[in-house]
C-alpha cells in the first residue's frame, strides 16, 4: 500500500493558482499539417537510436485535432490555469521571414477557448522545438537564433495580446544547452562543449530580447517569466573535495542562468571552471543588460534531488546524473570535472528519479532567502509511473497521487517558511511523448491510449480536481472514490 510521508488537510489561500502544463511537440501531433515544418525534435526522433522504440511526435496525443475535448477535460479538472507552449515551426516554419497564419490561428483559437472556459493561459514561447533551418545555421550556438527568437516573440505577442495571463520565454534552458549540445541525448544531438556554452549565453540573451519585445508590444507592465529546472544537489560529505564537487555542479546547473537573468552577471566561477573550453568571448558588451529583465514570477520545475562526491568525471563513464534523459559518454556537466554522481535510495519513479519532497522545500526556501521579494511558481512537478487500466476502467495511479500529495504539501511548508509561492502546475495534463524515452514513460493525470487516442482521467486527476475545488489537500486514499 502506498502511504504518505506528510499529513493531508493543508489548506491554500484563495489567490493561489492551480494549473497543469504541457509542451507543443509532446502533445500536438499534426507534425506535417497546415504549414508546419520540421523542428530539431522531428529530425532527432527520426534518427535511428535516438529515441526509445523509434517513437516520434508525428501524432503524439493528437491535441492539434482535439482542442475542444482537451479544454473540456481541463474544465472537468477544475484547472484555473493552463501552461501551454507555442511551436515556433508551426507559426514561423523556417524560424525567420514569413509567418504561418494557420499556426497563429491555432494558438489564437486555443487561447480563446481557454479564456471562455475561465482558464488563464500561461504561454511558453520555447519548449525545445527549434525550427530545423535555424539549427542548420548553428542553432543556439549561433547568436542570430536569439535575435530571431525576439522577432518570433514579438509576433506571438501581437497575435495573442493581453489574453495571455503570463508570458514565459524559455522552458528549462539547461536542457536545451547541455542535453542538446553537451551530452547529445536531446535534440539536436550535438556533443560539443564549447557550443553548449555558447548555447547557454544565447538562450539567456534570447530570454532578455524576447521579454523586451513582448513588453514593447503589450506595455512595460506585461508579466514576464522564465522556467528553470534548478537542481538540488548535495555533497556526500563535508570534505572540501566533495563540497567543491557540489559547487561545480551548482555553478553549471543553476548559476549560469540565475546569475545573468536575475543578478545581471555570470558568476566568475563559471569562467574559471570552463577556461579550458572557452574564453566566453561570445558575450558581447551590453548583453548582460539586455538579459536582465524584471520577472513577474520565476518558474521552478522540480522532480528530484542529486548527490555528488569528488571522483570520476560526471557522465564520462556513461552514468547519467539526475537529468533523467538517458546516459551518454559525453557529460552535460561541462566544467564539473572530477565529480561523481551517487545513487540515491528509493522510492524512485519510472524515470529513475528519487522521490524527495523535502528537496522542494529546500529549493523554494533557498530561492526566497536569496531573492527576497521575487514571486515563485511551481511550473512543473509530477511523476512518471507505469500506469495500467483496471478492470473497472479506471487508472488507480496511487503512487502518483502520493507523489503529488507530498510535493504539494512541501509547497505549503515552503510558504509557511516565507517563500512567496504563487501557484502550482502539475506535469503533465496528459500522457505524451517523453522526449528520448518516447511513449514509454507516462506523466499525465489524464491517460492517453496511443492506439485510440482516447482520454481517461486517472485517479490522480480526480484527486487534483478535488484539491483545486476545495483548496485543501485530500487524503491519498480518497482518490479511488472520487
Amino acid at each position: 500500500m502506498t502511504t504518505s510521508r506528510r499529513p493531508s488537510g493543508r489548506q491554500f489561500p484563495a489567490d493561489f493558482l492551480w494549473g497543469s502544463a504541457t509542451a507543443s511537440y509532446q502533445i500536438e501531433g499534426a507534425a506535417q499539417e497546415d504549414g508546419r515544418l520540421p523542428s530539431i525534435w522531428d529530425t532527432f526522433a527520426r534518427t535511428p537510436g535516438k529515441v526509445l522504440d523509434g517513437d516520434t511526435g508525428d501524432v503524439a496525443a493528437d491535441h492539434y485535432h482535439r482542442v475542444p475535448e482537451d479544454v473540456a477535460i481541463m474544465r472537468e479538472l477544475n484547472l484555473q490555469a493552463y501552461r501551454l507552449s507555442v511551436a515556433w515551426p508551426r507559426v514561423q516554419p523556417t524560424g525567420s521571414g514569413q509567418f504561418n497564419q494557420a499556426g497563429l490561428d491555432f494558438y489564437s483559437d486555443l487561447v480563446d477557448r481557454l479564456v471562455a472556459a475561465g482558464i488563464k493561459p500561461v504561454v511558453t514561447l520555447y519548449h525545445w522545438d527549434l525550427p530545423q533551418p535555424l539549427e542548420d545555421e548553428g542553432g543556439w550556438a549561433n547568436r542570430r537564433t536569439a535575435e530571431l527568437f525576439a522577432d518570433y516573440a514579438r509576433k506571438v505577442a501581437e497575435v495573442l495580446g493581453d489574453r495571455v495571463h503570463l508570458w514565459t520565454t524559455l522552458n528549462e534552458p539547461w536542457c536545451s544547452a547541455f542535453l542538446g549540445y553537451g551530452s547529445g541525448v536531446h535534440a539536436p544531438g550535438v556533443t560539443d562543449d564549447e557550443k553548449a556554452l555558447r548555447a547557454v549565453h544565447h538562450l539567456n540573451l534570447a530570454h532578455g530580447l524576447a521579454a523586451r519585445a513582448i513588453k514593447d508590444v503589450l506595455g512595460p507592465d506585461t508579466p514576464i517569466s522564465i522556467t528553470l529546472n534548478l537542481h538540488v544537489t548535495r555533497a556526500a560529505t563535508d570534505a572540501p573535495a566533495d563540497v567543491e564537487a557540489k559547487r561545480r555542479i551548482d555553478t553549471i546547473a543553476n548559476e549560469v542562468f540565475l546569475g545573468p537573468i536575475i543578478d545581471g552577471a555570470y558568476p566568475q566561477e563559471v569562467f574559471a571552471d570552463t577556461a579550458a573550453i572557452s574564453d566566453w568571448s561570445f558575450v558581447q558588451d551590453g548583453d548582460l543588460e539586455l538579459i536582465r529583465v524584471p520577472l513577474e514570477v520565476l518558474g521552478v520545475n522540480y522532480y528530484a534531488t542529486g548527490m555528488v562526491k569528488h571522483g570520476t568525471p560526471a557522465g564520462g563513464d556513461g552514468t547519467p546524473g539526475p537529468d533523467g534523459h538517458r546516459s551518454s559518454p559525453h557529460s552535460p556537466w561541462i566544467g564539473a570535472t572530477q565529480v561523481e554522481w551517487l545513487p540515491l535510495p528509493g522510492p524512485h519513479t519510472a524515470m529513475g528519479w528519487n522521490i524527495e519532497p523535502e528537496g522542494l522545500v529546500e529549493l523554494l526556501v533557498g530561492l526566497h532567502e536569496r531573492f527576497p521579494g521575487l514571486p515563485l511558481a511551481i511550473t512543473e512537478n509530477g511523476a512518471a509511473f507505469y500506469d495500467t487500466v483496471s478492470e473497472d476502467g479506471r487508472v488507480h495511479d496511487t503512487e502518483r497521487v502520493a507523489y503529488l500529495h507530498d510535493h504539494i504539501d512541501a509547497v505549503g511548508e515552503a510558504r509557511d517558511k516565507g517563500a512567496d509561492v504563487r501557484g502550482y502546475f502539475v506535469w503533465s495534463l496528459m500522457d505524451n511523448f517523453e522526449w528520448s524515452y518516447g511513449f514509454d514513460r507516462r506523466f499525465g493525470i489524464v491517460r492517453v491510449d496511443y492506439d485510440t487516442l482516447e482520454r481517461t482521467i486517472k485517479d490522480s486527476g480526480r484527486w487534483y480536481a478535488e484539491l483545486v475545488r476545495t483548496r485543501t489537500i485530500p487524503p491519498i486514499e480518497a482518490a479511488a472514490t472520487l
